[in-house]
């Protein structure tokens, strides 16, 4: 992904729902850049190609969450402190989500002030605009958040994918009217879903997915399969409506725990 830097369109509104409609969802992460962001920040870039990072550029008293560990570099008029996205009540469903009971805030105490952030392993960053629809998080896949954003926690709908699917029982879920940059493994695979329809993925290779997607769990069946086919007891089940990014290569935390 080339770098973009954001620029204010007054019909981005228009735009946005147009292509949402009738674009990919890959188009949609990559016109973003261009048109959206400059409602929540001076400026916005994704550079590199091996292991991308996202500079951000914010005005003075503009925010921006980042997961723990992400924030690689920022200049002198960058504030941070440890917060807890909702409050003390969210700390405990946060804990058990994998990602940490706080994420780092940043703040900008001066206009222009720039922060670097990063997913710390090789693969592709993407951002989404959340008026399109709220998205759901796997482990290790947000990675930041701009603008007037809800990071909520959410379990996974049946008990099944709860304690079997790869992902945790507990998913991070974004929604509001803001931005969220997401890392993928390797490189993203778009699949849309029709109501009904249904996708198998290999645990670990799930990444992010659209807010009213059901997600399950399915054994793959036979011993032989279990014991010599790779990818373990169970594959993960996603049914439609909705859309969702898979990831080429798993994330090292699903690696080690199949």
């Amino acid at each position: 992904m080339s770098e973009h830097m954001a620029t204010r369109n007054p019909n981005s509104d228009q735009l946005a729902s147009k292509r949402a409609a009738s674009g990919s969802v890959m188009e949609a992460f990559q016109t973003l850049e261009r048109e959206e962001l400059s409602r929540y920040c001076r400026s916005i870039s994704v550079d590199g190609v091996i292991a991308q990072t996202v500079s951000v550029e914010l005005e003075q008293g503009q925010t921006l969450w980042c997961a723990r560990g992400s924030l690689l570099a920022y200049d002198a008029g960058i504030d941070w402190k440890l917060k807890v996205p909702g409050g003390v009540g969210k700390a405990a469903s946060r804990m058990l989500s994998g990602e940490g009971a706080s994420l780092t805030h940043v703040t900008a105490r001066q206009g222009g002030a720039s922060a670097v952030i990063g997913a710390n392993q090789a693969g592709r960053l993407a951002t989404w605009d959340l008026r399109r629809g709220p998205i759901v998080c796997t482990p290790g896949s947000f990675v930041a958040a701009l603008g007037d954003v809800d990071i909520d926690v959410t379990t996974a709908k049946r008990a099944g994918a709860a304690f079997f699917g790869g992902a945790g029982v507990f998913l991070q879920r974004l929604s509001g009217n803001g931005i969220a940059v997401v890392h993928g493994s390797g490189d993203f695979i778009e699949r849309r879903l029709d109501a009904g329809e249904k996708l198998l993925v290999s645990t670990g290779n799930l990444s992010v997915f659209s807010g009213d997607v059901d997600y399950n769990i399915r054994g793959v069946g036979g011993c032989i399969k279990s014991i010599f086919g790779g990818e373990g007891l169970f594959m993960t089940e996603l049914a439609g409506p909705g859309w969702v990014m898979l990831q080429t290569m798993k994330e090292r935390s699903s690696e080690s725990s199949d």
